[in-house]
């Protein structure tokens, strides 16, 4: 049943469900037909019944019967529907003195004075009999129905009553199934549509004409293929973006390299191409690193957020500041850290917000000039590093968080990533990141947007 389409498990459901209620209700029909036609003909016994027992019986001459059963048989149409009554007199010992010639001279004589009984007549055909005792108290009177006669009464009035329903019933479902192929019409096209579409047609679906009851999955739907679309274009991008980025130092790894091999026995053009060499080399993982970091942010958003929880922002602190403390202490920089509050945000991904803070220490420790100072302040809604002795010009500070986007005139190596990827994540969050010279020294900021 489940492999069926929904159309035709909801036209099967239907079909079900209204062939048993049109049987209950004929099962309730015939029940009740057949209450009101035994009480009418029982009614109609006994009103017999008492009429014959008031009559006198006591002159009833022998050749009564005869005469009755002659004077019958002129009657138009005497003999049609005998079986719905018959009747016969009996005396106190049980002898049959009168009958209506064709029903009752079956009858046996068992009186049941003032109840029905159900008897066996030439032995096959059931009958329902009632019996009283006459107004003299010298005769037994019997009258009886055939309880096959009853029947087909019942459901000829059953018949009569159900028919009509059923034909009912049939319009019925031919409607619903016709408005059911109608109303998924829609639904159809939808199917047809996506099966039609390319690989990469990632346009919204069509959601005209969509039952309201399925709109919210069409909606759900678009907002889909568009985060796929945008998911996409952005891979197209950071690949465009690596790849244009890693031409440059490679073709300079392969110059020192030919240098190195050209210098033949000049040790010293030699030692300084394998500088150089390293050098390029140790800048090209730090790219290859800071590439793999923000590809991974982009497409470990979704995941991360799904497993939110509180940040310790000091328990992040304590941890940088121990990675970094060597770095800091060959150039002398002093780290100083306050934590009054939760930060940009309260709840969220504690490694996502682990690596902004590194990012903004990793920078700060970087481009800061020796015996500076550096303080990390995280407040309630904000977090701030500042770095003292360093400034940037008021031009570039708008493109400091752009992908590879790098200061002119910059002597300390690096990829451009490391503030695209603390952009990147503060977005994520509903947050901005600010950039900005102050107090001597370089500021960044992340807050929560109001």
């Amino acid at each position: 049943m489940k492999k069926l389409s929904l159309r035709l498990r909801l036209i099967v459901y239907f079909m079900v469900i209204s062939c048993v209620v049109w049987l209950g209700a004929g099962v309730f029909s015939w029940l009740e037909t057949k209450e009101k036609v035994d009480e009418f003909f029982d009614t109609y016994q006994m009103a017999l019944a008492r009429q014959m027992a008031g009559a006198d019986w006591s002159g009833l001459s022998a050749g009564a019967q005869k005469i009755t059963d002659k004077m019958l048989k002129h009657v138009h149409n005497a003999e049609e529907e005998d079986e719905a009554i018959g009747f016969a007199i009996f005396d106190r010992n049980g002898q049959m003195v009168f009958h209506d010639n064709e029903n009752g001279k079956g009858f046996g004589f068992l009186p049941a004075e003032g109840s029905f009984i159900r008897q066996i007549v030439d032995g096959d055909d059931a009958w329902r009999i009632v019996w009283l005792r006459s107004a003299d108290g010298k005769f037994y009177i019997a009258v009886g129905q055939e309880e096959e006669y009853r029947a087909e009464v019942v459901w000829d009035m059953a018949e009569e009553f159900m028919l009509p329903w059923a034909l009912g019933l049939l319009v019925l479902l031919i409607m619903i199934i016709g408005i059911l192929t109608r109303e998924f019409r829609p639904l159809r096209g939808l199917a047809e549509n996506l099966q039609k579409r390319g690989s990469g047609d990632l346009s919204p679906l069509d959601d005209k004409n969509i039952p309201s009851e399925i709109l919210p999955l069409v909606k759900a739907m678009n907002m889909q293929l568009s985060r796929i679309e945008g998911m996409i274009a952005g891979e197209r991008r950071f690949v465009a973006d690596a790849a244009h980025e890693l031409r440059t130092p490679l073709t300079a790894l392969q110059v020192q390299l030919e240098l190195a091999e050209m210098s033949g026995d000049d040790e010293k053009m030699r030692a300084e191409a394998l500088t150089k060499l390293q050098k390029g080399i140790e800048r090209s993982a730090r790219l290859v690193e800071q590439l793999l970091v923000l590809s991974k942010v982009d497409t470990s958003l979704g995941v991360y957020d799904e497993a939110k929880g509180l940040i310790d922002w000091k328990q992040i602190l304590a941890d940088l500041k121990a990675d970094y403390a060597s770095l800091a202490e060959e150039k002398e920089i002093e780290i100083k850290a306050n934590v009054s509050g939760f930060g940009p945000v309260e709840q969220g991904s504690p490694l996502l917000w682990g690596l902004v803070l590194r990012n903004l220490l990793d920078n700060a420790l970087k481009y800061s000039p020796q015996g500076a100072n550096i303080k990390i302040e995280i407040t309630d809604g904000a977090l701030q590093v500042f770095n003292s002795g360093v400034s940037v010009e008021e031009g570039a500070l708008a493109h400091l968080s752009e992908r590879f986007f790098r200061p002119a005139g910059q002597k300390v190596s690096g990829s451009g990533l490391g503030l695209s990827i603390v952009r990147r994540v503060a977005e994520s969050s509903a947050c901005k990141v600010c950039f900005e010279n102050a107090d001597g020294g370089f500021r960044v900021r992340v807050f929560k947007e109001e």
